[in-house]
């Protein structure tokens, strides 16, 4: 059954569209311009996939149970081994494996040898885990500024309806325009907020 024809259709006044008249009905042909500039990304997971990535992020946690979290003021009080520094610790190294009665007694090289070989593989897992962190980071911004912009576009055409007193607006207007506090009696359209 042809679609009836609405506001925004993608219709104009005058236009060559043949086949358009008066109170007639879109084309089904065409289809719809949804969201053209403003999804980015368009995905599922299903459950299963996401039962399974769980399953294999515990996994990984169950390989590494040595793992540890720190307070924060452990972190910025702990002197830190750089990528300025590496160079100096193998300078320690070549020198504690030349030098073994310099090495004091309660340093233990057997265990900073080990503590080196660790920070190798840790480095190795840590880049490739902050690469999937980072791209899981951003396409969950990318998908939160979809849904804001949608819901953005929804609340300026409620509140355009509830102006021109489309019957319901008013009520879905009065209760979404308690997300802007001030800007109620504004004429003028409202800015773009971003959310909290």
């Amino acid at each position: 059954m042809p679609t009836p024809l609405t506001w925004n259709s993608g219709l104009v006044w005058n236009s060559s569209t043949p086949g358009a008249v008066w109170n007639g009905v879109a084309n089904p042909t065409n289809p719809p311009n949804t969201m053209p500039n403003d999804n980015r990304i368009s995905a599922e997971v299903t459950a299963a996939n996401k039962t399974a990535i769980l399953t294999k992020l515990t996994e990984i946690n169950a390989l590494l149970p040595f793992l540890i979290n720190l307070t924060k003021d452990e972190r910025m009080s702990l002197p830190k081994l750089g990528a300025t520094s590496l160079a100096f610790d193998e300078q320690c190294a070549s020198y504690m494996a030349t030098a073994p009665n310099l090495v004091p007694p309660f340093v233990d090289p057997a265990e900073v040898a080990k503590d080196r070989a660790l920070r190798l593989v840790l480095a190795d897992l840590f880049r490739e885990a902050k690469k999937l962190c980072e791209k899981l980071d951003d396409s969950l911004l990318l998908v939160g500024n979809e849904i804001w912009m949608a819901d953005l576009s929804f609340y300026q055409t409620v509140r355009q309806a509830a102006r021109r007193d489309v019957p319901g607006a008013d009520t879905i207007y009065d209760d979404l325009k308690e997300r802007f506090p001030g800007a109620a009696g504004d004429p003028e359209p409202e800015p773009a907020p971003t959310p909290p």
